[in-house]
């Protein structure tokens, strides 16, 4: 099951699509998700998880708590929805492709997927992009 909640001042996303096509990434990696839950909220919102949490004090477009076994997908998922929207003007997209980029970023990062170096983290952008192009294909 994939469940998405709204902190104050965020806009509602589409989920049906998004809840598809995220189930249908998992599969191609071979998983399967049990729970993931994406808290969409706003700048302030994730700093504070990010102290209280993981002791940064940075701003960050989605933090991942991941509680998944073996194949078996389940996760806290926190996305700043001001960060994505920042971000697209930056990557010169829309805040829609940007907001998908971000949350299978996440769902890579429970299939195993990191960026810490240089090459994790074209892997991780060579994952998203060939994942984005799996939600054009079945809208």
């Amino acid at each position: 099951m994939i469940s998405f909640y709204y902190e104050e001042n965020t806009q509602k996303l589409k989920e049906q699509p998004l809840i598809n096509w995220l189930k249908n990434v998992a599969v191609t990696e071979k998983k399967t998700i049990d729970e993931i839950t994406y808290i969409i909220c706003d700048d302030e919102y994730l700093l504070d998880i990010n102290k209280k949490f993981l002791d940064h004090d940075t701003y960050t477009d989605i933090i991942t708590f991941d509680n998944s076994i073996g194949k078996i997908l389940s996760a806290d998922i926190f996305i700043s929805q001001e960060r994505v929207i920042e971000n697209a003007i930056i990557f010169g997209c829309s805040v829609e492709e940007e907001m998908r980029r971000v949350l299978v970023h996440g769902v890579l990062h429970l299939c195993g997927y990191t960026d810490k170096t240089d090459d994790e983290q074209a892997l991780m952008t060579a994952k998203e992009n060939e994942k984005l192009a799996l939600f054009h294909v079945e809208q």
